[in-house]
């Protein structure tokens, strides 16, 4: 663990998974030499790395170009597999909302797709689309690097299309696994998405604070997924309705309201306050000498 541990990696982002939970869902979706993995969301491709060192096939794409091209040329997914000698990983820039226009889906094709799902909590879900009501097309000069507009994706959008595509794509046997953020109020009996082709298999919990804690969920592909059910399939995903959705979606509020409750959280909060604001001034004021130094040589 401590060879894969994130610290050693060259490229990371606010939202890699730690090496310890990626090697645990590696295993429960049973990634082996030669399978085919995805990841839908795939960011700094944390999980995506773990999937090469047990010797699968890569593929992740993610709508945010500028995480897929990394910082720079030293800084990337494609380094941090090159750090540890692995085949290159296959990315695209896509959009999860909309897999079947950007990918053939004639056949099942993936042994495991293993994700993390944006749920807002350190970064929000985009999906794409504009604003405007008549956005303007993009000039056909600028269409290479063009980066396309996105817009907010509800959770309980999110875990409906990553449901649908997983038992569309998913070979029979095949394996999903994701991670789900939850509160104390969280009832897997009725707040878990559910799938028709889909048979929940292992729900892993861990708890990360008093209120808060994530599980990490196992499905097996069981049934063959029919299109022209897609309606239906997509409409009974929430047992209890997008209601469960929000008790993940809304976390982030959820947790600084039971901390406002707390006796001490005025003062803390003016504590956390004062803490940032030197450290923004420490980082101005060396940044200024920096500059000063390299002005002066």
């Amino acid at each position: 663990l401590e060879k894969y541990n994130l610290k050693s990696r060259t490229y990371l982002g606010p939202t890699s998974m730690d090496s310890e939970l990626s090697l645990i869902m590696t295993n429960l979706g049973k990634v082996h030499k030669g399978s085919f993995c995805f990841d839908p969301f795939v960011g700094t491709g944390s999980i995506l790395l773990t999937c090469g060192l047990r010797g699968g096939y890569c593929f992740g794409t993610d709508i945010d170009l500028r995480v897929l091209r990394g910082r720079s040329q030293n800084e990337n997914v494609f380094c941090n597999f090159e750090q540890y000698k692995l085949e290159r990983p296959e990315l695209v820039r896509s959009d999860n909302a909309l897999y079947d226009r950007h990918y053939r889906c004639h056949k099942p094709i993936y042994d495991a797709i293993i994700c993390d799902p944006p749920y807002g909590i350190r970064a929000g879900a985009r999906k794409s689309g504009s604003k405007l009501d008549q956005p303007r097309a993009v000039p056909e000069e600028h269409r290479h690097d063009h980066i396309a507009q996105t817009k907010t994706y509800a959770v309980s959008d999110v875990m409906a299309d990553l449901l649908d595509v997983a038992a569309r794509t998913l070979v029979m046997g095949g394996r999903l696994v994701y991670i789900i953020p939850s509160m104390t109020d969280f009832d897997v009996n009725t707040d878990l998405p559910r799938h028709e082709c889909l048979n929940l298999l292992h729900i892993c919990y861990q708890p990360l604070q008093t209120e808060l804690g994530r599980r990490t969920v196992t499905m097996e592909k069981v049934k063959e997924y029919n299109p022209e059910l897609k309606d239906k399939y997509i409409e009974s995903v929430w047992i209890n309705g997008t209601d469960a959705a929000e008790k993940c979606e809304r976390i982030r509020e959820r947790l600084l309201e039971v901390a406002k409750l707390k006796p001490d959280y005025e003062e803390k909060a003016a504590m956390r306050k004062k803490r940032r604001q030197e450290t923004k001034e420490a980082k101005k004021k060396a940044k200024y000498a920096n500059q000063a130094k390299s002005d002066s040589t």
